[in-house]
């Protein structure tokens, strides 16, 4: 498996190249420019919904500059991402933020204008038919009608939000960069323990370094509890403040509202999840069987049942998803492999590298992809599963105007975790071992414990503190702590114990 010191040490083609974004930083910086030269130009477009000609010409004009906003803002997340800790990257991201708090504040007329007509008069926009183009984009708006606020009021909660701590850049920042949990010695040589092999070295077979490795991991986060609590109690406050502006029952009814997601549906959700909590206990009792474990604690929830030795190149594993996507049809085949012939992924693990595996996308470019690549699997798996959402992107830009390529997170999971299925599928049925094709079963059941019971369990505990703190209590470390374990209780039973978190 090669590490990496730094990225310098990377190979180019193991590095996303973003240069159809912008070539350098000149032509960010230009842009950058620009993007403040069209939002000090949105004042003219006061009063627009009056008439339908203006009124086009103002929705012409913000989804172009929408679209190149958006190139800015992603190329500093992107470049931010690369290496955390660097001070002209935070400062750079830093100003583009503000610029999306200006373009926000500049727009903010829009929607309360706009919802001061009368339904008749909203209806007869449309007798233009130019206007046409736009118009689900204007339903969408109209639909929030008793969340849109006075254009003056909704600049203080953007002026507000911009003054408040960004809770996922400092968190991201702490994680990846600023943290030291010291080091671990594997077979006679120290690996330093990082976010981004985090994963890996929890897969050791021996269960002493895999307790060490969590041990120093957590002594390190414990240090700052306090302080990721009181910055989580200033972001979720924040939220409260503006979801209750904005007349919404509190911050999780708002991230439901714009998910399009009734509350009946999401409450379906949890209760067939949490109706069969046995199952996922059961699941966790065949893993323990399964290992031959005496005690199945949180630093063993990274093994593996099945014990696959193989590593796979980063080549080996293009390969490997080319193959899994192909009942799909040629033409995804090709969109796919588009990702890794224009080198849309940036792979490699090393220090100050923000951690995990994301998709992000643009209006109008291609997404781009960012992994802690670690050799086995679980990597191949994280690439399908993004490599999901970059095709899925792909397909909406080709299809679809400026302003209908965005959407929501619900709809766009469909996309990877069907290629999770797809690759799960190919394993058990063309697996060149036995080890191999039972990985396949493996994965599937993984997808199920992270995307279904996972997923249910952080959202359940998400809308928890977002009630504890509308009640005018304060997150502290030791409610975190308390809120975790319960739900460690609750979904794992007595088969993994929290006392030992």
């Amino acid at each position: 498996m090669q590490k990496y010191k730094s990225r310098q040490d990377v190979p180019t083609e193991y590095k996303w190249n973003l240069e159809d974004i912008f070539k350098d930083l000149d032509e960010y910086n230009k842009s950058f420019e620009e993007v403040k030269n069209w939002i000090e130009n949105l004042s003219s477009f006061v009063g627009c919904t009056k008439d339908s000609d203006k009124l086009y010409e103002f929705l012409n004009y913000d989804v172009k500059l929408s679209a190149l906003l958006l190139r800015v803002v992603i190329y500093a997340y992107v470049i931010n991402d690369q290496e955390l800790g660097i001070s002209d990257n935070m400062d750079r991201l830093a100003k583009t933020e503000e610029l999306e708090m200006k373009y926000s504040s500049a727009t903010s007329f829009f929607a309360p204008e706009l919802l001061e007509l009368t339904k008749d008069e909203y209806d007869k926009l449309f007798n233009n038919d130019k206007l046409l183009e736009f118009k689900s984009e204007l339903d969408n708006i109209y639909r929030a009608k008793e969340h849109i606020i006075p254009s003056d009021k909704e600049i203080i909660i953007n002026n507000m939000s911009n003054a408040a701590p960004n809770y996922e850049n400092l968190s991201q920042t702490l994680l990846n960069s600023l943290h030291d949990y010291g080091t671990v010695n594997i077979d006679g040589e120290e690996e330093k323990i990082l976010q981004t092999n985090l994963r890996r070295l929890l897969k050791n077979d021996n269960k002493e370094i895999r307790k060490e490795v969590r041990e120093k991991y957590n002594k390190v986060i414990k240090q700052y509890d306090t302080v990721n609590a009181s910055l989580l109690n200033s972001f979720v406050k924040t939220c409260l403040t503006g979801a209750g502006m904005h007349n919404y029952k509190d911050s999780w009814d708002a991230k439901l509202f714009n998910n399009k997601m009734p509350n009946e549906a999401y409450m379906a959700l949890v209760n067939a999840v949490e109706g069969n909590v046995d199952k996922l206990q059961k699941y966790f009792k065949v893993f323990k069987d399964t290992l031959k474990l005496d005690t199945l604690d949180m630093c063993d929830l990274n093994l593996e049942m099945v014990k696959l030795d193989k590593e796979y190149s980063i080549e080996e594993a293009q390969e490997l998803c080319l193959n899994a996507i192909k009942p799909l049809g040629e033409d995804y085949y090709k969109h796919f492999k588009k990702i890794f012939d224009n080198h849309y992924i940036d792979y490699a693990c090393y220090p100050s590298k923000c951690s995990g595996g994301y998709s992000i996308s643009g209006l109008d470019f291609d997404s781009r992809i960012l992994l802690s690549y670690n050799y086995d699997l679980s990597s191949v798996s994280t690439i399908i599963h993004e490599g999901g959402h970059n095709v899925h992107h792909q397909y909406i830009s080709e299809n679809n105007p400026l302003q209908y390529r965005d959407m929501p997170s619900l709809i766009a999971e469909v996309a990877s975790l069907t290629n999770e299925c797809l690759l799960s599928s190919y394993l058990v049925n063309n697996g060149k071992t036995k080890e191999e094709r039972l990985k396949g079963i493996e994965n599937i059941l993984d997808v199920i414990v992270s995307n279904l019971f996972g997923a249910v369990r952080e959202g359940k505990m998400e809308q928890d503190f977002y009630n504890y703190v509308k009640e005018g209590n304060n997150i502290t470390s030791d409610y975190m702590t308390d809120l975790t374990k319960s739900y460690i209780d609750k979904y794992y039973g007595d088969v993994v114990p929290s006392f030992l978190l």
